[in-house]
């Protein structure tokens, strides 16, 4: 009886005219479409099939797509955009590294890049190595 009452049965809403239209959990076409090119939800999927074990969450927004994995105290992400027809990785230096394509903060793989397979399974090597964490927001 007490189990019935804490449950509510009404279905969480928000209105239309309420939501900005950033909020989405959807990538655009354009993105989807670097991404596809690049194979890099592929690569994702399987790290986190085969190295993860299925602990991985992906979140998809509308100009990318971040893996998280770990618990509350040591939340680590892979997080990927695009940003003018470019895949953005962001990276957990900031300093600039000796890669032509970093500027510091992040690694911008132009389309010649990306559709390279053997750059981007270095790129996300390093990034399994070193995943950016989150920082707690105390």
């Amino acid at each position: 009886m007490i189990r019935e009452e804490q449950h509510s049965a009404r279905a969480p809403y928000i209105p239309a005219q309420d939501l900005s239209s950033e909020a989405t959990t959807q990538m655009s076409a354009e993105t989807a479409q670097v991404m596809v090119d690049s194979g890099l939800p592929k690569i994702l999927h399987m790290f986190n099939r085969d190295y993860l074990y299925g602990q991985g969450r992906f979140d998809e927004y509308q100009g990318g797509l971040i893996l998280k994995w770990g618990d509350g105290y040591s939340r680590l992400h892979i997080w990927a955009s695009v940003e003018d027809g470019n895949l953005v990785f962001e990276t957990s230096h900031f300093k600039k590294c000796d890669k032509p394509y970093c500027n510091g903060t992040h690694h911008i793989l132009n389309r010649e890049l990306y559709t390279n397979l053997d750059v981007v399974n270095q790129e996300l090597a390093d990034l399994f190595r070193r995943p950016v964490q989150e920082r707690s927001e105390d």
